[in-house]
């Protein structure tokens, strides 16, 4: 699965990422720049079938993100 994460504070994207790691299975992470300093992190989340639509609720829940926008979803 493939998400974008937007934090409340850029500053706060090396935490949103570890917090990330702790809880699922990051395969990968980029730092975007969208647009006047703001910045999001796309991440690449391996997830089994059954947690599928979970995820970005799970997302959500970490402290310091404002919004979750899944990109794509596909099987390995």
């Amino acid at each position: 699965m493939v998400a974008r994460v937007f934090p409340e504070d850029p500053a706060q994207i090396d935490k949103i990422k570890e917090e990330i790691a702790k809880r699922m299975r990051l395969a990968d992470s980029k730092v975007e720049e969208i647009a006047f300093g703001a910045k999001l992190l796309k991440v690449l989340i391996i997830v089994s079938d059954k947690e599928g639509g979970d995820i970005e609720e799970k997302l959500k829940e970490i402290p310091g993100v404002s919004e979750v926008q899944v990109d794509e979803v596909s099987l390995i």
